[in-house]
């Protein structure tokens, strides 16, 4: 995602002068005379007051915090199959006080008015009965959920947010182009927008009484709690998963507003009621906040195929034990179908006229209606009426006038059968809004999504946020049914008529909260990503201290032929834990180098080692290479997004960069390795991971999430370090061929060892500080320990008095490593291998992958597996 950055450094100091209103549309600038519009002049001129230069500044420190909260969303594809992120324009739209207080009193009667409407088509039905709704509207309508009809409501409420989307016509004023309200998406984003801006403009935000955006998200969090009945519930964000295009908005919303992220195989209903999975066992849901469409949001009675929802979530929403935002069945009143009757159920409901005017449209279903449309066609443009499934060839919605004679015949067809599943609209012209493109300020069509929150004192009121999302178009196509397609995003500031008072956001009601020693409860799958999460990142930097240390020895002159080998034994112990053996790496360089005839045994062991190097540092498709690792590392990355401290999250999206821009261009002079630029790769790496490691370890909270973490890395690091070992240690003589100080260097105690030591390297003290020294933190010793310490404190039952699978499986590996002899480790058969260290290392790497498999069993699948007595 990127920012649209005023990079000209020659730009004129009036942003201004070569601004240019286009004809015939509203400008949200400038006024018909060309002059600045008041709300707009000491905006514009503290812009112009920051140098050039400092602007520039600070859009690219916008643009890198924008890549660091990795907050991206698909907008289309591009035709290469590939996707495409908008950007953020650095110039917010700003809306007059006066303005603002108009539309707030239409949304907040458009939402009350929908919500109406849904109570009565999901109950009793009077607007069919009484006529002011055609039935055929409602029932050809596939988000009329029969299942959901006759939900209990707590106070009346079915919308608990509405979001909606406007435009504004020539003359100045507001339209609503597509209401919003089945799970209305993109707070996350404008709330981005808004932390980006502030960061970078703080002066502009602090001088011009810009209203927060605090005030509206602690009004709709205690609305919701308040409908919950309940002092502390548990509230849950119910999202499709990381493959939807707005998980990372989710993630952001969930960790801002301290809710726990959750998809649809977290939770469970028994007995009618919602739990959370948790490693602690099943917690009880208050508020489930859904992301997801509601036909998918339960498999037993909406839609069968969907693994997005929960099994038995109507039955638990019938006996009121959960409360849903939005409710189920909230999407049959997004309908643009609607739109026509809305003037009229507004008087009829609330004796008042619509404040908002919705876009003039015209509901094929009805016979007048289909008679004027077919009568203007080619002034219209047409789209479904009830979900997003193309008319013709194309998707989405059709100007007709940009069809040709064959398609427009067939079009008049479509609606002349099947009226009812069309509606036509007016192509009307978009007002414009000022945007930073090439250097200087120009016109740019746009649309603007808007959000509300139903208040907590019933259905009479709702809540509008003071700004929103709005989007723009890269072209100056005036249609607004072309910013669907929207490029760019804006911020939007509402200016308040005097000062703004600071805002705690979630402020407590309460004069007293309780303490607490505990977080938010973590989910079955958020421990399962965390452990893959700290084997991952142990597992990278395994491979980059394996890849580092080799190469630095390669470019040592003269390396004899025994510490060659050892070196070509540890680069084939990783691609033996891939299952790759002497698979040949891909890339022409590699062939090119086999090809050439050795002149010295050395330089034949040296192509074999750098071949195999080019595997595991570049090769993506290789299992266990450092590209596929990495993948996996971005992958759980993603996941535990609200799991992370920011610092955190920026420290691994920074060294994830860094590794793909490294990747793209490998790091080879000619034929052979550019071993001083691979190096000062490899070195950054490892300070990176060792950076997400000193905050993992000072800045988490020793809860579940942490310990779940620190076990993924102490498993990996301990298994890793047990298959180099049992490669260099078993067999042969280390001390002559270098493997001692191989293993030392990869085990980053080196130093350690000369310092207690004074000699070079021998067997029987590397093996005690590298295999038995619990006080060495990077010892195979010191990560059993650890592990046992941790698989002693995750949550089991308490009436349970015998040890766990897991607590017995790490004290017996514990128990083993402390009454090892290490005069015994050292001994050699008359082959010259050391068998009782052959055991030892065996036995490691037996052990460890079954206590993962136990781990994983009990905390991962299903929170009661590990309570057969109770199922």
């Amino acid at each position: 995602m990127s920012v649209n950055l005023p990079l000209d450094s020659t730009r004129s100091a009036n942003l201004c002068a070569d601004y240019a209103p286009l004809e015939g549309v509203f400008d949200e600038l400038m006024g018909a005379d060309f002059t600045v519009r008041p709300h707009w002049r000491s905006f514009i001129s503290a812009l112009e007051a920051i140098p050039a230069a400092d602007l520039a500044t600070r859009w690219r420190q916008a643009e890198r915090l924008r890549h660091e909260n990795g907050l991206t969303f698909t907008i289309e594809p591009d035709e290469d199959g590939s996707s495409r992120p908008w950007d953020l324009d650095f110039v917010p739209l700003v809306l007059d006080p006066a303005d603002w207080r108009s539309l707030e009193r239409g949304l907040s009667q458009r939402a009350r008015l929908l919500n109406a409407i849904l109570a009565d088509l999901n109950g009793p039905q009077r607007l069919l009965r009484e006529g002011d709704l055609p039935g055929a509207l409602l029932f050809a309508n596939p988000h009329f959920l029969r299942p959901c009809r006759n939900l209990p409501a707590k106070d009346g409420v079915y919308l608990h947010n509405y979001a909606a989307d406007m435009g504004r016509g020539p003359d100045g004023r507001w339209w609503v182009l597509a209401d919003r309200t089945q799970a209305p998406s993109g707070l996350g984003y404008a709330l981005e927008n808004r932390i980006v801006l502030a960061r970078c403009l703080p002066e502009l935000f602090r001088d011009h009484h810009i209203e927060r955006l605090a005030g509206f998200f602690q009004s709709a969090h205690e609305s919701l709690v308040a409908r919950t009945g309940r002092e502390s519930p548990r509230i849950v964000l119910l999202t499709a998963g990381s493959d939807t295009t707005g998980y990372f908005a989710h993630a952001y919303i969930a960790r801002y507003l301290g809710y726990s992220l959750a998809e649809g195989p977290d939770l469970t209903v028994r007995d009618n009621r919602v739990y959370l999975k948790t490693v602690d066992g099943l917690k009880p849901v208050d508020l489930i906040i859904r992301r997801v469409d509601d036909q998918d949001c339960d498999p037993l009675e909406l839609r069968g195929g969907s693994s997005l929802g929960v099994a038995g979530l109507l039955q638990a929403a019938r006996a009121q034990t959960v409360t849903i935002a939005n409710a189920l069945g909230s999407g049959v009143v997004e309908t643009k179908a609607l739109m026509p009757f809305l003037p009229q159920l507004c008087r009829k409901l609330f004796g008042e006229e619509l404040i908002l005017p919705s876009l003039a449209t015209w509901w094929c279903g009805q016979r007048d209606a289909l008679d004027h449309v077919l009568a203007n066609l080619d002034d219209l443009a047409c789209e479904p009426a009830f979900d997003r499934r193309p008319i013709l060839t194309s998707g989405g919605v059709l100007v007709t006038s940009a069809l040709s004679a064959e398609e427009r015949d067939q079009l008049r067809r479509q609606l002349a059968v099947r009226g009812e599943y069309f509606v036509a609209h007016e192509v009307a012209s978009s007002s414009t809004t000022p945007a930073w493109i090439d250097g200087k300020l120009q016109p740019r069509p746009m649309m603007l999504r808007v959000f509300a929150a139903a208040d907590s004192g019933g259905a009479g009121d709702y809540t509008i946020m003071p700004g929103g999302l709005a989007r723009i178009s890269s072209s100056n196509d005036l249609r607004t049914v072309s910013l669907q397609k929207g490029e760019s995003t804006k911020d939007i500031c509402v200016l308040a008529e005097g000062p703004v008072a600071p805002i705690t956001l979630l402020r407590s009601p309460f004069s007293y909260i309780e303490p607490k020693r505990t977080g938010k409860d973590l989910p079955s799958r958020a421990a399962d990503n965390l452990f893959w999460l700290g084997r991952y990142a142990e597992r990278s930097e395994d491979i980059i201290r394996v890849l580092r240390s080799v190469i630095r020895h390669l470019a040592e002159d003269d390396a004899p032929v025994d510490s060659l080998t050892a070196m070509e034994r540890v680069v084939q112990v990783l691609l033996e834990k891939g299952k790759s053996g002497e698979a040949a790496p891909g890339g022409a360089r590699s062939d090119r180098r086999a090809e050439q005839r050795p002149e010295r045994p050395e330089q034949l062991i040296e192509q074999r080692i750098e071949k195999r190097l080019a595997a595991l540092m570049f090769d993506a498709e290789l299992p266990y290479g450092l590209q596929e690792t990495l993948a996996h590392l971005r992958r759980t990355t993603s996941l535990t997004r609200d799991r992370l401290s920011i610092d955190a999250w920026r420290t691994l999206q920074t060294f994830q960069a860094d590794m793909a821009e490294h990747a793209q261009h490998g790091h080879w002079l000619g034929d052979f390795l550019d071993a001083g630029t691979a190096l000062e790769m490899l070195d950054g790496a490892v300070r990176a991971l060792g950076a997400f490691s000193g905050m993992e370890m000072e800045n988490m909270t020793r809860n579940h999430g942490w310990r779940f973490l620190d076990m993924g890395r102490r498993l990996e690091r301990a298994k890793h370090h047990a298959g180099l070992m049992r490669t260099l240690l078993v067999a042969g003589d280390p001390q002559e061929d270098g493997g001692l100080v191989l293993l030392l260097e990869l085990a980053d105690s080196l130093m350690t060892y000369r310092s207690r030591y004074l000699t070079t390297p021998i067997l029987p003290p590397v093996i005690d500080l590298l295999l038995l020294d619990e006080t060495n933190p990077r010892s195979i010793a010191f990560q059993i320990a650890a592990l046992s310490s941790h698989v002693d404190e995750l949550p089991r039952d308490a009436d349970r008095v015998v040890r766990s699978d897991q607590q017995r499986l790490i004290l017996s590996l514990l128990t083993e490593l402390r009454l090892c002899d290490i005069v015994a480790l050292c001994e050699t058969t008359a082959s010259g291998r050391r068998r009782a260290l052959d055991a030892v290392f065996a036995s490691i790497l037996t052990k460890l992958p079954k206590l993962s498999e136990l781990i994983s069993r009990d905390y991962f699948s299903h929170a009661e597996a590990r309570r057969p007595a109770e199922l």
